[in-house]
């Protein structure tokens, strides 16, 4: 096997969802301190051109070019195509394999797209400077059915389009946040939410074509070929 669950850390993970990704970026910022917050964010950006490229092929995704804020266009323009490919898999998957996980010790599908909406929240209301909804609503443990969870997941990701419409360059790398007990800027919060998507929208594509379902991202009709 390419790795080895430790079970009862997969419980963990489970029962707090703010984890294992949430708790690296911490014990980066702890380790490296202030060199560490202004570098970060643009390091992870490195990231992003890969996604962007793809993000200019989707029709649902594209943002109008502001060259005056470069590093905030380019991340809402990766979270627009994020945006599209996720609830583009919600709804490819039909309702029957929402319970679908390839092994017990992981996530249903179901239990992914609860967990991508609560991170929306959660990284978003950061930005924003306000209570963390996904407190409250809950979504991965509270919702089940293919339509609240797609209904929930297109409200969290209209929660999010505020946070990433509003944010400029000077806003975004200048004014900080508390990020688990650390300072950031917002752009990494914006950047950071974009990874944690990108991550689970890994799984999601693993899922799809074990139920020989083409993900959104390898679908012609979701990403037009070039004109001859």
């Amino acid at each position: 096997m390419q790795y080895t669950v430790n079970v009862s850390q997969e419980a963990s993970e489970r029962e707090n969802p703010h984890g294992c990704g949430y708790r690296a970026m911490a014990h980066l910022l702890k380790r490296f301190g202030r060199p560490a917050r202004r570098l970060l964010p643009a390091a992870l950006l490195c990231l992003l051109p890969a996604s962007a490229a793809l993000a200019q092929e989707a029709q649902k995704s594209t943002t109008p070019a502001n060259p005056g804020n470069p590093m905030s266009a380019s991340t809402k323009l990766v979270y627009g195509f994020l945006k599209a490919t996720i609830l583009g898999s919600a709804e490819k998957m039909p309702e029957e394999s929402y319970n679908f996980r390839p092994t017990w010790v992981v996530r249903s599908f179901g239990h992914i797209i609860g967990h991508i909406a609560d991170a929306n929240y959660m990284f978003c209301s950061i930005v924003r400077g306000e209570k963390n909804p996904a407190m409250a609503l809950r979504i991965e443990r509270t919702k089940t059915s293919k339509a609240d969870l797609i209904a929930a997941l297109k409200d969290s990701f209209a929660y999010c389009d505020k946070a990433y419409d509003g944010m400029t360059d000077a806003a975004g790398s200048t004014e900080m946040v508390k990020f688990r007990g650390f300072d950031a800027p917002k752009l990494f919060m914006l950047t950071t939410n974009n990874m944690h998507t990108i991550e689970h929208y890994g799984n999601l594509i693993v899922y799809l074509r074990m139920k020989n379902i083409v993900p959104p991202s390898s679908d012609p009709e979701f990403m037009p070929q070039p004109k001859k």
